[in-house]
């Protein structure tokens, strides 16, 4: 301790009175300096460890003297003594604090070395870190380098062979790029880019081309512009020439433009139906009628919707204020709509050498995909109307049965009886009168084609079963191949019917003979007739009633007193093709039919199997009446031939006038029906 305290002591300065003289400083004045104390030197010799042991030394030899401090008090000792103890003891601990403060300037400065220290070794780490994320952006540098695709990759190069053979030698350098393939990239690129500026000028050539180009065309859309209403003028200045000359140029162009708006089944209807008129039939005109706003409405986006949000807001406070409507007005309004036509439809009217008109109206359900028919037909004069000619002219069945099967009282389209299902139809049958007939015939001549309700039973060379389809489509093709015969059907069947008409007007007052196509049976007594029946006498008070029928088939009583026969006929809508068929009943001594009597079974099979004999020339629309002829015939032999009953007197009831060959023949005493022509005498077939 006493070391270390004569350590602390500071040196003595000697000092001059006059002071110290600049310049004549001696060797004594160099040691001065020497001997200087500087606490701030020693800081940097001193060891840390050392420094640490001293100032645990000193901590606990303050302890040791706080205790003799507090031993000495606690004794009873005399005040001298212990009052000279304890300025000895309050001396050290003097020393011991002085050592601790010079330990704790010491631990000061080592404190700010630290920190020195701390902010260099932070330094460091800073900067570690820097290179650190310099080392991490090189490598991700290094990866793009690595990873990158070049946009000459994206391009497609003409190939190698090629680019040899059209590149010139000072952009291929066959010599360097065969040998480099980067060289021979960069070659092929500059080739591809002289291409382009090639393409790049030919393309500005094209441009200055297309506006040149661009300005004709304007120039010449404006000509057009001026010259159509020079073109209208000249239509309208020519329009009594066309009516002069029956060439109707511009209704024509009046109703291509609204067939523009017609769906396309009623389309196809319409472009074939006046092609085969102009090229085959002159009578034949087709033409459109409806509303061509409506037509063009349906077509019509819908408005903004807010409007229509406007518009149902409206309605919404309306409805509140009425009643809802019912289940079944709910029903009728989506039969309604289930079954709404288009508002466009085509009309073709069949005129006949002899004036007669008829007129089909074609339809289009929209929702249905099917088209109709309705049919009116106007004559050239006016007919007799007969009570037997029934039905013969009415729309409903004028073109029933035009092709075998095909009645037009259900829907051709399978899909159409789920639909029904939905809205309560039960068949379309009920509304055919309001809608018209949906014949399959009808949606041929449309383009429309759907499958049978029944499969084929075979299938020769290359027919196939159909398929239902899902959408149906007109095909122009089925409309062309059918469209001739169904023509030809359809002014077949006029004429028929209005024969046929006629034939019953004439049959009711016994105009029988006029009408006959075929030779006359039974001319052996020509002076004595009926007035407009041939072969008949007077006597036997012939008299044929056609009596009243709604439909097939109709009936007819030929009198012939006393005997009465009784015929019900079956007339085909097919007529004349199909003959009609005839069921006889005798009421002669009894009720004789073909069932019990086999000359009756003989008469029927005369006039319903031997028919063609009756046909005459053709179309052959006077079978009819020929057959009905014929029965009158057949009648007269047959109660001719008759024999005469040895237990009545007086002559015969029916005398022979006819000639016949033999009177019967066979076991079952057949008679003879078949007429020989112009022998004029009957007999066995």
């Amino acid at each position: 301790m006493s070391s270390d305290s004569s350590k602390k002591r500071k040196p003595k300065v000697i000092r001059t009175d006059g002071g110290p003289q600049e310049g004549k400083r001696g060797k004594a004045d160099a040691e001065q300096d020497i001997r200087y104390y500087s606490e701030e030197c020693e800081v940097d010799l001193r060891d840390p460890i050392k420094d640490y042991e001293l100032y645990r030394e000193t901590c606990q030899e303050l302890q040791r003297l706080m205790a003799e401090i507090q031993e000495l008090k606690s004794r009873g000792i005399k005040d001298n003594v212990r009052r000279s103890l304890q300025s000895l003891i309050y001396c050290l601990l003097c020393v011991h604090f002085m050592t601790l403060k010079k330990l704790n300037f010491f631990l000061k400065k080592g404190r700010d070395q630290t920190h020195e220290a701390k902010q260099k070794v932070d330094a460091y780490h800073l900067q570690l870190q820097n290179l650190l994320y310099e080392v991490m952006h090189l490598q991700k540098e290094i990866t793009k380098c690595l990873e990158f695709k070049s946009k000459h990759e994206e391009i497609e190069l003409v190939s190698l062979e090629e680019f040899y053979k059209e590149a010139p030698p000072e952009i291929s350098r066959p010599a360097i790029t065969l040998a480099e393939p980067h060289q021979q990239t960069l070659a092929r690129l500059d080739w591809e880019l002289e291409q382009r500026k090639r393409l790049a000028e030919k393309y500005k050539e094209c441009l200055t081309s297309k506006e040149k180009i661009l300005k004709e065309i304007e120039v010449k859309k404006e000509y057009l512009s001026s010259l159509q209403p020079r073109l209208n003028s000249i239509m309208q200045a020519s329009l009594p020439v066309q009516e002069y000359l029956f060439m109707p140029f511009d209704q024509a162009h009046k109703q291509y433009e609204t067939a523009r708006h017609l769906p396309p089944p009623l389309y196809v209807l319409f472009v074939q139906a006046s092609a085969y008129g102009q090229a085959c039939d002159k009578k034949l005109v087709v033409a459109i009628e409806g509303s061509v706003e409506e037509a063009k409405a349906l077509y019509k986006p819908p408005e903004d919707s807010q409007d229509d949000e406007s518009d149902s807001d409206v309605e919404e406070e309306q409805t509140t204020k009425r009643r809802r409507p019912t289940l079944g007005v709910q029903l009728d309004d989506k039969r309604k709509e289930m079954l709404k036509r288009h508002p466009l439809a085509v009309t073709i009217d069949l005129k006949c050498k002899d004036e007669n008109v008829l007129h089909l109206t074609f339809y289009y359900l929209m929702n249905l995909n099917v088209m109709t028919v309705k049919a009116k037909v106007t004559t050239a004069m006016e007919l007799t109307a007969a009570i037997s000619a029934g039905d013969l002219l009415s729309p409903d069945s004028i073109l029933n049965c035009l092709y075998p099967g095909d009645h037009g009282r259900k829907t051709p389209n399978p899909a159409n009886q789920f639909q029904f299902d939905k809205v309560g139809i039960l068949t379309l049958s009920d509304y055919v009168t309001e809608l018209g007939h949906p014949y399959v015939w009808v949606q041929k001549l449309g383009g429309l084609h759907f499958p049978k309700d029944q499969p084929q039973a075979c299938w020769h060379g290359s027919d196939v079963p159909s398929c239902p389809q899902h959408t149906v489509t007109a095909d122009n093709s089925l409309s062309a191949s059918h469209m001739e015969l169904t023509v030809k059907l359809l002014r077949s069947r006029l004429q028929s019917r209005l024969a046929l008409h006629k034939q019953f007007a004439s049959l009711a007052p016994l105009a029988l003979a006029e009408h006959c196509s075929a030779p006359l049976w039974g001319c052996s007594s020509p002076g004595s007739t009926v007035p407009g029946v041939s072969g008949f006498s007077p006597h036997r008070g012939l008299e044929l009633v056609i009596l009243e029928a709604s439909s097939n088939p109709k009936g007819c009583v030929v009198a012939l007193c006393p005997a009465k026969l009784q015929a019900a006929v079956v007339v085909n809508p097919g007529y004349s093709t199909l003959p009609p068929v005839f069921s006889l009943c005798l009421n002669w001594k009894g009720e004789r039919t073909s069932s019990n009597d086999d000359n009756i079974r003989a008469m029927e099979s005369e006039v319903n199997v031997d028919y063609k004999e009756l046909w005459g020339p053709k179309p052959g629309y006077q079978l009819l009446t020929n057959q009905l002829q014929r029965l009158c015939m057949v009648l007269d032999v047959y109660l001719e031939t008759e024999p005469h009953d040895p237990s009545v007197e007086g002559p015969k009831e029916f005398p022979q006038e006819k000639m016949c060959l033999r009177l019967v023949r066979g076991p079952m005493r057949l008679k003879p029906f078949k007429f020989n022509y112009p022998q004029g005498f009957f007999s066995h077939r």
